[in-house]
């Protein structure tokens, strides 16, 4: 009996102790307010203006809730995980249904020493830096060019549109991505990242709508990403490169300009519009989905100076997407952007940063309107009034425009150049746990 309860005894410790090396932890972010916005498109001699307020989500940060655990192996090893689900806390569904439902699910090692290896949807290498350099903290409102996304969730989309919207600047996020971290030595640390979407399936025989029998053709999605960080007292830089590749089969449907130019090839966008998905930039709308056909290559450097009463920002992107048929056929849009971030009093928070840009494009299927060349600028202020340590109120207010933009936007398809200017706001309440 007496070594009975010893043993239950031991197995209890051990059960115990095990457990103890392991931890889960839920966190997760609320951010709900109310704001509008006003868009202003002069087409010719037309011009198109809207205004509407509304309630919202997602505007100084998405919302989202999240799992994360490690576990200790010993001999300074630890394995990790993260599960991550975007939120719509003012919608039907709660739970995302886009894209970015899965903003992160990966598994990784980590050991002391070395570094760390994860696997699964992870943030690209860009992203990663421009989280770290950017003013406003990747905020969802208008008039950041360097992280330019859809605006918060009930605000118009044409916000943040003709070359200001979602994933316009890089690919935020992709899935069967593998990435590997170093420890940080003498300042410096290094990072890398593969997307492992290979899959060079032959393709049987099709008869395309024109007639014409298309044979052959691969179905590759791929891209790879490095990136390094230093830092030295009260400086930091990154400097951050990716080049994704997508190669599709030739498809049997005339959608989105979709032609067969001869017996083998893959499908060639007829005309590049902003509706036009054939040539749209490999991991468009924040999410995983692929460009068709296209070499996206996408660089980054971005730093800040702490100078204790207040940070300074400064950012540089470009990112160009060149058809795999052609690459004299391309679309670029780069931007450099400033800012400064400080706390006024210890609870008062307040940011401004403004921004350059440039929208060019060549090949006489993206430049039918004969305008390959767009202007962007954009400038955002915004607060916080910190509560506590983990609930904050905030207001913010951004402002984007465009001069001739017909080369990346539908409205420009009678010739006529396209300005427009956009603008939107908010105040909410943002919790995160």
């Amino acid at each position: 009996m007496k070594k009975s309860l010893f043993a239950i005894a031991a197995v209890t410790a051990f059960a115990g102790a095990a457990q103890a090396q392991s931890s889960v932890t839920v966190y997760g972010v609320m951010d709900i307010g109310v704001g509008g916005q006003n868009t202003r498109v002069a087409n010719g001699t037309s011009v198109n203006k809207t205004t509407s307020t509304a309630a919202y989500d997602n505007g100084e940060s998405t919302s989202r809730i999240g799992f994360k655990g490690t576990e200790d192996l010993g001999g300074g090893a630890s394995a990790f995980f993260t599960v991550e689900l975007g939120l719509s806390p003012d919608a039907a569904q709660a739970i995302k249904t886009s894209g970015t439902q899965n903003r992160q699910s990966f598994v990784g090692l980590k050991k002391t020493g070395l570094g760390d290896i994860a696997l699964g949807t992870q943030y690209t290498t860009v992203y990663n830096a421009v989280a770290k350099t950017d003013a406003g903290n990747t905020n969802n409102f208008a008039g950041d060019l360097i992280y330019s996304v859809a605006p918060p969730t009930g605000a118009s989309t044409a916000v943040n549109g003709n070359g200001n919207g979602s994933g316009d600047s890089f690919t935020i996020r992709a899935n069967q991505m593998v990435t590997l971290n170093s420890e940080t030595y003498a300042g410096f640390q290094a990072h890398a990242m593969a997307i492992l979407g290979n899959n060079n399936s032959t393709q049987t025989t099709v008869t395309a709508a024109n007639g014409q029998t298309v044979t052959g053709g691969i179905n590759n999605q791929n891209g790879w990403g490095l990136g390094l960080d230093y830092t030295w007292n009260k400086l930091f830089v990154t400097a951050n490169y990716m080049g994704l590749t997508a190669k599709n089969p030739y498809a049997n449907t005339t959608s989105n300009g979709q032609v067969a130019t001869q017996v083998g090839a893959v499908a060639v966008p007829a005309t590049y519009t902003a509706a036009t998905t054939g040539f749209q930039p490999f991991g468009a709308a924040q999410s995983s989905a692929n460009g068709i056909n296209v070499q996206d290559n996408q660089f980054y450097v971005g730093g800040t100076y702490d100078f204790g009463i207040l940070k300074a920002y400064a950012q540089y992107i470009t990112r160009k997407v060149s058809l795999q048929q052609d690459s004299g056929q391309y679309f670029k849009r780069s931007a450099e952007q400033i800012g400064v971030r400080s706390f006024i009093t210890p609870t008062i928070e307040a940011w401004v940063s403004g921004g350059l840009g440039r929208v060019t494009s060549n090949g006489s299927t993206i430049t039918a309107s004969g305008q390959p060349t767009a202007n962007l600028t954009a400038w955002q202020i915004g607060s916080n009034y910190w509560l506590s340590k983990r609930t904050n109120l905030y207001a913010v207010y951004g402002q984007v425009g465009t001069s001739n933009v017909a080369s990346v936007s539908t409205a420009g398809a009678a010739g006529n150049p396209v300005s427009g200017n956009a603008n939107n706001y908010g105040v909410g309440v943002r919790h995160t746990f």
